[in-house]
This record gives C-alpha cells, structure tokens and sequence, in this order.
C-alpha cells in the first residue's frame, strides 16, 4: 500500500522561518543561496505590481482540486483495509495470518479406479477445510499426437524388456491399456480430456492443531488412495489458490477424462433441514439437524420399520411431544401401554380397553357428520361388514346378504334410516345385532360366531354404549390388558371411531398406530388402513405407521401401498431376515443395507420426498425419561423418585407397574403462598 504526505499547495514557507535546506542530484545538501539585492527603483516610475512567486515543485506544477481531492482521500479507511488481516507472517511450510495459522497441500496422485462419492470423507471431514478444485478444458488434437508419441514409448519400453528377458513392468502394462483406451474414446467423441487440480487448505488456531489436523487430513487422503504434499516455500501463492478468486497460482495439474473428472464433484453432503418443523435428528453425514415439517410435504404420513428394541417407539415419541409445542393433536393406539409414562407426564388422557375398564366404544355409532350426497348409515354399515369379517372370519356371499339386512333392521328397530334427521336416535349395540340374528332360522350361525362377543368370555368390551369422548390434545388407546385374539378387532373399532372423529372436526392432527402388523393380518382392515392412508391429506391428517414384523407389512399389496403413500419413511435397524425385502421396496444400495444392519439403537435412515439420510436420534435430558421403553431406566426413574419422595417426607407408591413422573407444578405467585 502507497502512503502519500499531503503537501502546502502553494509551497511556501511559514513568515520568519529560515529557508529549507535544498538536495542536489546526489543527495548531498546544498547550503542555502542569499538572494542578491534588489535594483534601486526609479523614483519617477509608479511601483511594479508584484508577481506570483512560483516555487519549484520537482517539475509538476501547481496542484490542480483533484489532484488534491485525491491525495487526501489517499489517508481515509477503505474497505481492503477493514477485511485485511493485521499481519501475515509468511514461512517456508505455513503461514500466519492474525492469529491463525494455515497450511496448504495439493494433490499429486491419484487411484487407477474411484466410485461414486469417493471424495465423501473428504468432503464431510469433521474440521474446517478449504476444498479448490480447478479444471482446465484441453485440445482434443493435441493431446492425441502426445498419447501416439507415449504409446510408443511404452510398447518400445516393453518390447526391449521381452527381448532381453526381463519381466515386463505391469505399471508400464497397465499405462499402455489406459493410454490406448482413452486414445479410443477421444477419437470417437465418448470422452473429453481435462486437466484438473486439487488444493485443500486446513486453518488452525494454533501450530499444534495445525500439524494435528493436516496428519488426520492426510491420512484421510491416503484412505483414498491419494498422494499428498505440502507446498513448501509456496505457501503465499497456494493459500492465494484456495481463496475465492479462482486463480490458480501454481498449476499442479494431472490429466483426466470427463468420467474421472465427473467424480470429483463435491455433490454427497445432503442436509434436510427447512425453515420450519421439528427436530427429527442427527444427520450422520455431516452433523447437521434434520428439521422438518412433514405437513409441508405432499401428505403428512410417515412409516416407521424396525426390529424389536431398535428405537421406534423412542422416535415417535420424541416427534409426538415435539409436535405439541405446533399445536397439533395427537391420537395413539398403543397395543403394549408404552405411551402411558408420556401420557400421564404431559396431561393427556390414556384410555385401556379392558372387560373391567369403563372406556367402551360402541362400533355401531353414526359419525354425526353429514356430506352432500353421502349416505351415512349405508357407509356405516359397510364399515360393520369389514368389522363383522374380523370378528367372525370369512363370510359367504349369501352371509354376507344376510348380515346387510339384520344390521339394516337393527338400525330401523332404534329409528334410525337414511333420513339424516333420525342419525341423532341412540345408536343400537352389538346385543341387538345378536338378538336380530338369533331370531331367524338362518341367522342363528351368525349368531353363534358373535354369541362370544355378546354373552360369553369377551361380552361387556364391544357390546355397551360408547363412553369415550376425545377432548385432550394427547390421547393414548391401549389395548394391552385384551387377549391376543380380540386385538385386532379392537384396534379396528378404535380406528375407526378416531376417523369418525377426525371427518366431524378439520384440525391438524397426527394419529400414530403402533404394532400395525395387527390390522395387516386381515386384509379388511388393511383395507381400512390403506383408505385412512390415502383420504388422510384431505382432513389435515398424518398417519403415523409403526411395525416390527417388517416382513409380513411388506408382503401385503395395502401395506406396499401405504409405504407409497407416505411421504416420510424411516428405517433403523433391522433384521437380516427382512433387509432384502426392505431393500427391494425403498431401492437401497449395499451400503445401505449393511448400515441398517449394523446401525446402533436410535440410527438409521430418514426419507423425505425424493431425499434420505443417515440418521441420528436424539433426545434432551428432560425428554429421554419420557420416551424411553426401556424396563431397566423405567425402574430407575421410579427409584428415582421415590427417593426424592421420602426425603421431602411424601408417602412412597406401591410396587408395580412403574408411575409416569408427574409434570411440573407450576410456580406460585410471590404474593400467594402454597396451601398445605
């Protein structure tokens, strides 16, 4: 940078100051010249007029304004000088820019064959890297009469090896066959020839670091077969070369064809991360979060597949909480009562399905929503159908006529008839149904198939009134304390009373049916699955599908379609048995395969819309105990606060089933103090 001094204008010298030393052309001073006396004017003549002084000014002249403009503009701060560094220390292997040190290594040799996303660990490296690649587009004909020429050097090179018996070199082989097939394909057109170079810069805050990290860099370059240096005593020129002014300043090139140089693009880092949604995870290629809105998508329905103990249930837990804070309702059928810690620790309502319980749904209940042109009674009837089939396994199709007119005169007995008006009549029960079968000769098989249901070991669970109503923003169905017959008709009907639900109301709401493989096992129910799948977008629904037996789901066309028919799909581990299955449905790659196989609990992938990546689950302190499944932390957190319990002098609870930790309470207000 060029300082210049401001100069006086007019070159003059202050009154009374002695006259400035003058400098020849050596450089000695020269004493100052006394100017000689001035001549005795004439007294008759008037008095000259003075004339301006010139003073000597090294041979310019007189300063014009801008010039002047320009000089004192020369002394202001200009942006080069707020963004340049406060020194640069400049040594032979790196350099030190402020406080910072730097050190660039370029490239010099390459493997004989790459992949796909070979350059991915270098490019996802775990510590601030400058990547400059720069590629150089070279004449066709010239480079052919230099491959002519070092083709037959080569096959000299290994003719005299044949004739004086020498073993051929094979590195001269191999040379020889890609010379001539890259000879080939230029002349054809196939391929272009380029010549490329790769500079990475690595930046540290101290030189300890800086030797540290430029180890692990070039170690992972010796990883992928590639041959790095330092450029010593051209550190200045190189780190000039990885600044973003695309100047290659030391040329270390290596010729490559289109293919090759195709794989150097550095296009393997994804990231699905939006402006709005959730944290879903941990993206396991470059750390990044995974934030997503999964209703921004074309439908909000997501699959979950794993294996038993592989952290499913965890992430829907964790999406379940997180999707609260949104304001979106969440609906859970859970066939094992692992929601009901969650439940009870942020205030929402868990329903059992028992003999005992006094939660009962009544499948014979109308909607109460009315749709120009629908006829309600007649859907809910077919809904009863497939209700019917998983109650009493397959039916005839003159069964099949005669459960249509016994479940039409069961409705006709309440009052109630395709005329909406009569809809708000007390809905019959599952006990009328029987009565009217049992009435008639060829009803009474009928009968028999439901007389379980009605009067015998499972009556008093389907047969009575519904007494359940959604009105908390997190409501949780189990059904674990039923028989593993009566399963999937239960998770049937409190699907089917939730759809209701959701068709009488448009919100925003998520509805998660864990252990789905119950309902796939029929193919009515998957059926009514598979319908839920695809209406749900038109009620502001996500459907959230959980299943371990991974298999038997992927088996089924409805369960093939309900994968289609999510926009999001998460995979962690599983199974060796079903990884071939899964790998044909969502086209995974061997190396993804083998990650599922081998993922920790909580890892897998994460699709979203036409992207997916390795993932990560995570979760804060306060949500692990929350959404955790596991019986030994369950124990822990119930120990846990019973102790807590005993040192305030609170009565412990009775052993057994592990409590959910109740929320906190909330604070009191200065000017209030607690009741006792």
């Amino acid at each position: 940078m060029e300082f210049q001094t401001p100069q006086n204008p007019q070159n003059q010298m202050p009154e009374g100051a002695p006259p400035a030393p003058q400098v020849a052309a050596g450089g000695a001073a020269v004493p100052p010249q006394t100017p000689p006396p001035a001549a005795p004017q004439s007294p008759s003549l008037p008095p000259a007029s003075p004339t301006p002084a010139v003073q000597p000014t090294g041979g310019v002249g007189v300063r014009s304004m801008d010039e002047l403009a320009q000089t004192i503009a020369a002394g202001q701060v200009t942006v080069q000088d707020i963004i340049a560094p406060p020194s640069l220390d400049v040594d032979f292997n790196h350099l030190k820019i402020g406080e910072t040190f730097v050190r660039t290594i370029f490239v010099s040799g390459y493997p004989r064959f790459v992949g796909a996303n070979w350059l991915s660990p270098l490019i996802n490296f775990p510590h601030t890297l400058t990547i400059s690649m720069f590629y150089y587009p070279v004449e066709s004909r010239g480079v052919l009469s230099d491959l002519r020429r070092k083709i037959a050097e080569l096959e000299a090179t290994i003719k005299e090896s044949e004739k004086t018996g020498r073993v051929v070199d094979p590195a001269v082989e191999a040379a020889l066959e890609d010379a001539k097939t890259l000879q080939e394909q230029l002349v054809k057109g196939t391929e272009r020839f380029f010549q490329f170079s790769f500079y990475i810069t690595v930046a540290a805050d101290s030189l300890e670091e800086l030797e540290a990290v430029t180890k692990k860099v070039e170690s992972t370059l010796g990883s992928l077969l590639l041959l790095s240096k330092h450029t010593t005593l051209r550190m200045e020129e190189a780190f000039q070369s990885t600044i973003p002014t695309c100047q290659d300043k030391i040329k270390i090139m290596r010729n490559m064809d289109t293919t090759s140089l195709a794989t150097t693009f550095p296009l393997t880092s994804s990231e699905l991360t939006a402006n709005e949604g959730i944290l879903y995870g941990i993206n396991e290629h470059n750390g990044s979060l995974i934030i997503f809105d999964r209703f921004s998508l074309e439908n909000a329905n997501s699959v979950v597949f794993a294996k038993s103990g592989a952290g499913k249930s965890y992430m829907v837990k964790l999406e379940a909480v997180r999707s609260l804070m949104f304001g979106t309702e969440i609906m859970v059928i859970d066939p094992e009562k692992e929601y009901e810690q969650l439940a009870g620790a942020i205030g929402g309502d868990f329903i059992t399905f028992s003999p005992t319980s006094p939660a009962k749904i009544n499948p014979f209940d109308l909607s109460g929503t009315y749709e120009e042109g629908a006829n309600e009674l007649a859907l809910k009837i077919l809904s009863l159908h497939t209700l019917f089939k998983i109650v009493m396994g397959s039916l005839s199709p003159s069964e099949d006529a005669l459960l249509d007119r016994a479940l039409l005169e069961t409705y006709a007995k309440k009052g109630i008839t395709q005329d909406p008006a009569t809809h708000s009549n007390p809905a019959p029960v599952m006990s009328d149904l029987y009565e009217v079968l049992k009435a008639s000769e060829e009803g009474k098989p009928l009968a028999d198939r439901l007389e379980q249901y009605v009067t015998g070991s499972l009556a008093g669970i389907f047969d009575q009134p519904s007494t359940v109503d959604i009105k908390n923003t997190f409501t949780v169905f189990s059904t674990r304390d039923l028989e593993e017959k009566v399963r999937p008709v239960a998770m049937y009907i409190i699907l089917d009373f939730i759809w209701n639900r959701i068709r009488r109301e448009l919100k925003k709401r998520i509805l998660i049916v864990d252990e789905a493989w119950y309902l796939m096992q029929h193919p009515d129910s998957a059926t009514f699955m598979y319908s839920i799948a695809k209406r749900a977008r038109k009620y502001y629904l996500g459907l959230t599908t959980i299943t371990q037996d991974v298999a038997d789901f992927l088996r089924s066309d409805y369960g093939k379609a309900i994968v289609t028919n999510s926009s999001i799909q998460i995979l962690l581990k599983q199974h060796p048995a079903a990884i071939d299955e899964i790998a044909k449905v969502f086209y995974l790659s061997e190396g993804e395969k083998h990650l599922l196989l081998s993922a920790n609990v909580g890892e897998g992938l994460f699709f979203a819309g036409p992207n997916h990546v390795a993932m990560q689950v995570v979760a804060s302190a306060d949500e692990h105990p929350l959404a955790t499944s596991s019986p030994k932390e369950i124990l822990a957190i119930k120990e846990k606060l019973e102790q807590e319990a005993q040192e305030r002098g609170l009565p412990t609870e009775e052993r057994g089933e592990p409590k959910p930790p109740k929320p906190p309470a909330p604070p009191t207000p200065p000017e209030e103090s607690p009741k006792k």
